[in-house]
């Protein structure tokens, strides 16, 4: 059985590791773009989307304890 806390640790770890994934792509990206490297728009675009990764990865295995 999932109770309350679960879930509020679900929420604390899905944003912290998702802030550090995220800010680190955005930060390497806006970087690489300042200095006149264009590749770097493939870190900086996909950035937000790949934060909420671990968060649904953590939900998926909350998930499966029911």
């Amino acid at each position: 059985m999932i109770n309350r806390g679960d879930i509020i640790w679900l929420g604390i770890s899905a944003g912290v590791m998702g802030s550090l994934i995220g800010g680190m792509m955005l930060g390497i990206g806006m970087d690489l773009i300042v200095n006149d490297q264009p590749w770097g728009w493939l870190l900086l675009l996909p950035g937000a989307p790949v934060s909420a990764v671990p968060g649904w990865l953590l939900a998926r295995k909350l998930a499966r304890q029911l």
